[in-house]
């Protein structure tokens, strides 16, 4: 009943939710060349930042004119997304 016994709880989500969006980074430093470490980690923020521009752009253009303003919808569009994704990982080759 007290709002801040609350901001506890906040706090302690918050420091877990910076450490998993902080993971890929710490995985991908250990497999790069230290003199091509920027390079690498600007191509690697690319793919994470360009699709979620590419969402916020369009995503609302087709949440009102092809699902009828159901957001619902873009939520199972994204789905089926990861399900065709993991579906195209599983032929990808491992060179090891």
């Amino acid at each position: 009943k007290d709002p801040q016994v609350l901001l506890i709880s906040e706090l302690g989500i918050g420091l877990a939710w910076a450490s998993i969006l902080a993971m890929p980074y710490a995985i991908l430093t250990g497999s790069l060349p230290s003199n091509k470490m920027g390079v690498y980690m600007g191509i690697f923020n690319f793919f994470i930042v360009i699709p979620q521009i590419t969402a916020a752009a369009i995503l609302g253009f087709f949440v009102r004119n092809l699902f009828g303003n159901e957001a619902i919808y873009a939520l199972l569009l994204g789905g089926l997304s990861m399900i065709v994704a993991g579906i195209f990982v599983m032929f990808v080759k491992d060179e090891d």
